[in-house]
């Protein structure tokens, strides 16, 4: 399992590099200048980690009181989770992007949808590479297990 320290150092990197990459990207591709592109950026990392930590909290109690547990989640209960999440971050964003560029909310939709699509491909490639550069440990009965064979 990875540490604390190691869970820190993942989650500022991703969002770093990903502002790093998104700004000249999207200032090529979106046809937004930096300054906008940055404050897209930014502000839409800020909510979405705050909408990130509220909605998980809500999220958590109304699964408690439905189903009597926080722990165990259900394959459709991750999907419905996910859903409501990607739900509830467009509903913040799209407007204060829409006001902020002076476009409609459709054109926000649209803008966001790119965002999305880079984050995805971005998230998968971060990953795969910081896997391999910070390699997680194993456990201790999994570092025995191999030693042992």
């Amino acid at each position: 399992m990875r540490s604390v320290s190691d869970r820190i150092r993942h989650a500022l990197l991703f969002e770093i590099l990903g502002i790093c990459l998104l700004l000249p990207l999207g200032t090529a591709f979106l046809g937004l200048d930096t300054h906008e592109m940055g404050v897209i950026g930014v502000g839409s990392a800020i909510i979405a980690t705050l909408w990130n930590y509220v909605y998980n909290l809500m999220f958590d109690r109304i699964k408690l009181r439905m189903t009597g547990t926080a722990v165990k989640t259900t394959v459709s209960v991750r999907v419905l989770h996910a859903l409501l999440f990607e739900g509830g971050l467009i509903i913040l964003i799209l407007p204060p992007m829409a006001l902020y560029l002076g476009i409609s909310l459709y054109e926000a939709l649209l803008l966001d949808a790119a965002i999305v699509v880079f984050y995805l491909v971005y998230a998968f490639i971060y990953n795969w590479i910081y896997d391999r550069v910070f390699p997680i440990p194993p456990l201790p009965e999994e570092a025995t297990v191999q030693h042992q064979g």
